[in-house]
């Protein structure tokens, strides 16, 4: 499940809906016309609502039921596909789950009115009489035949018993550690009425998936529950559960086509005999961690796909099949897909079909005699998000920004930058530094992401522009980290830069052709800044200077300045933006030749207009700066000519 947005109409709200986000791991969206404390605001209730159902987000609303279901009602169509929606009472008194009971908004009820002490209002009759949706069984059982969900449901309503059959072959299933499914290898279909296959869940925290609920079983049951890693076709009023108990590893060969990979795994999956939805996960050595064909087979499957080192697989070496030496003198074991499966599976696992081959791929499958979580199998290919958090401020902040920071489990970054992140940063590791320290920021946050964790690089502004997003494929291409940290995967998303912000407080200075220089002389020879300078100023470019002064650097922008005044009249306006987007924000327009260096701080974006530039007042009194997307010579037949 996405994380849940917790929508809040009003300041009042804010502590109810803040208890709820903080309860359920969500994200706190208020209305910017009433809201000053959520993690980011909205314009209009009806677009944001409907905007995050039909991306498939949970909605848990603090407002009345009857505004949601109004909401809502016009995007309702497919009741499998569609998002929990929650209406929570503005005292927390009444949690009323509205849409997606049986896919986790009733489970999420619960624990929103358990934080609040308020009352669930479950109304799933199901739920109601039985203590179980049969349709939302817990993680690591796949539902085969979901559509039959609903006439089962309906024959217990109605009074029908369920039949509590014994397994149809192999040993009598007994109970794991933890109330997980435990078989042998051989086992057939599992009777519910034997076998608990679930951690308790339920209101009351002590109530089983499936034995320790109200459901009416009897030897003559007209309803059937069957637990199995085999294809089965299910019958009248049965509903069939694919445990993930099976590992399926992948090897491949550098660059091999994922394509190729699927249609093996494909191959290996019916060959064996055993159901697809019981594939908890594909898994690999670590040197494959960045082959795009592991990470094909993974999603085609809807499963993760998991790393283990070589010391690992070489342990499994007394249980694989086809052992090979000539593997182990390439990557230091002696099986990549047996090894990798049967480390899956655990000490207690078997394997159940040994490796096939492709021409670039090999696959194997093992069984574990537990459910697999994925998370405990060897370690994830980690992610590093280099994000742009603009100014810092949230009307300034991307959703996708927001949404990679709430998926980090880490957060690398300035100080300053990681605490304007303010409620988003709760819960998460900080690995806070200093200015000055940048390249050893970008490579511990890609070390991090080399262990498997979901990693976020924040930078103010855009992280592509005079920032850390150039670092990270640096590092890449010249190399400087562990071979773990080479192979993780990076998404980089934009943020508002200094240069638009001042822009879009000005007016439109960005109206025609413009650049970007740097003054900063650290990291750039000051002979190519003034290269840079003369020829903008003999282009004719609107500029926006980066980085003009600092404390010890106080010419360059003086520079700059007398040289534009060579190409452009003195008249030009220049715009002064400091803090843009934060307190303390000031935005100015001066004449270029009257332009005062110590005027200027180091947080000041320096914004020059071209010579076609112009200011206007408007009615307010206010004078805003533009630059013409046609020069002046220009006819009017030919302005209309300018792309629109």
């Amino acid at each position: 499940m996405t994380r849940p947005a917790v929508i809040i109409l009003s300041e009042q709200a804010a502590a109810t809906g803040r208890a709820v986000a903080d309860a359920i791991g969500g994200e706190l969206v208020g209305a910017r016309a009433r809201v000053t404390s959520a993690d980011w605001v909205f314009d209009e209730v009806r677009t944001e609502v409907q905007a995050l159902f039909a991306a498939g987000r949970p909605i848990v609303a603090v407002m009345a039921s009857g505004a949601l279901i109004r909401l809502v009602a016009p995007l309702l169509a497919d009741k499998m596909a569609e998002p929990p929606v929650i209406a929570v009472a503005e005292d927390g008194s009444s949690v009323v789950p509205l849409l997606g009971g049986h896919h986790g908004a009733n489970d999420l009820a619960r624990v929103i009115a358990a934080a609040l002490q308020g009352h669930a209002a479950i109304t799933t009759a199901g739920d109601l009489r039985f203590g179980i949706a049969l349709d939302a069984p817990p993680a690591g059982l796949k539902l085969a035949n979901p559509e039959a969900a609903k006439a089962v449901m309906a024959e217990l309503v109605a009074g029908a018993t369920v039949l509590p059959i014994s397994p149809l072959e192999g040993e009598m299933p007994g109970r794991a550690e933890g109330g997980m499914l435990r078989t042998s290898a051989a086992a057939g279909p599992l009777s519910v009425g034997y076998v608990d296959i679930s951690p308790s869940r339920g209101e009351s925290g002590d109530r089983g998936w499936l034995t320790d609920s109200k459901l009416p079983f009897s030897e003559d049951g007209a309803v059937k529950l069957t637990i199995t890693d085999k294809p089965h076709i299910a019958g009248p009023l049965e509903l069939v559960y694919h445990p993930a108990t099976l590992a399926l590893g992948m090897g491949c060969e550098r660059g091999c086509n994922p394509a190729e990979a699927i249609a093996l795994a494909e191959r290996a999956i019916a060959e064996s005999g055993y159901a697809r939805q019981s594939i908890a996960v594909v898994v690999s050595l670590d040197l494959k961690a960045d082959e795009s064909a592991i990470h094909a087979v993974a999603a085609h499957l809807g499963v993760p796909a998991r790393f283990f080192d070589a010391a690992t697989l070489e342990r499994e070496t007394p249980r694989l099949r086809n052992p090979s030496d000539i593997v182990f003198a390439e990557v230091g074991c002696h099986g990549v897909a047996e090894g990798a499966a049967l480390a899956a599976a655990g000490a207690s696992g078997e394997l159940v079909f040994p490796k096939i081959k492709s021409k670039g791929a090999t696959a194997a499958i093992a069984r574990s005699a537990d459910m697999i979580d994925p998370a405990k199998c060897g370690r994830a290919r980690g992610r590093l998000f280099v994000v742009g958090i603009g100014p810092g401020s949230e009307g300034w902040r991307s959703p996708e920004v927001t949404e990679m920071v709430a998926k980090s489990s880490d957060l690398v970054g300035y100080s300053l930058y990681l605490d304007l992140l303010g409620p988003l940063a709760k819960g998460k590791a900080r690995h806070d530094f200093d200015l000055g320290k940048e390249e050893a920021r970008v490579v511990h946050a890609m070390e991090l992401a080399g262990q498997g964790r979901d990693v976020a690089l924040v930078c103010s502004g855009d992280a592509g522009i005079y920032a850390m997003a150039t670092l990270v494929f640096e590092l890449f291409d010249k190399g400087g980290i562990s071979d773990a940290a080479s192979r993780i995967e990076v998404q980089c998303s934009p943020g508002i830069s200094a240069l638009q912000g001042a822009a879009a407080r000005i007016g439109a200075p960005l109206g025609h052709d413009f650049c970007t220089i740097s003054l900063s002389d650290l990291l750039t020879p000051w002979e190519d800044i003034k290269r840079r300078v003369k020829a903008a100023g003999e282009g004719d470019f609107v500029i926006a200077f980066y980085n003009p002064v600092s404390m010890k650097r106080r010419t360059q922008l003086a520079y700059a300045r007398d040289e534009l005044l060579k190409y452009r009249p003195a008249s030009t306006p220049v715009v002064l933006a400091t803090n843009l987007g934060r307190p303390g924000e000031t935005v100015r327009t001066v004449p270029l030749g009257e332009l005062n260096i110590e005027e200027v701080d180091m947080l000041t974006v320096v914004v020059v207009g071209s010579s076609e530039s112009r200011t206007v007042k408007t009615g307010d009194g206010k004078t805003w700066v533009y630059t013409p997307r046609g020069y002046s010579g220009k006819t009017d037949s030919g302005m209309k000519k300018v792309e629109a």
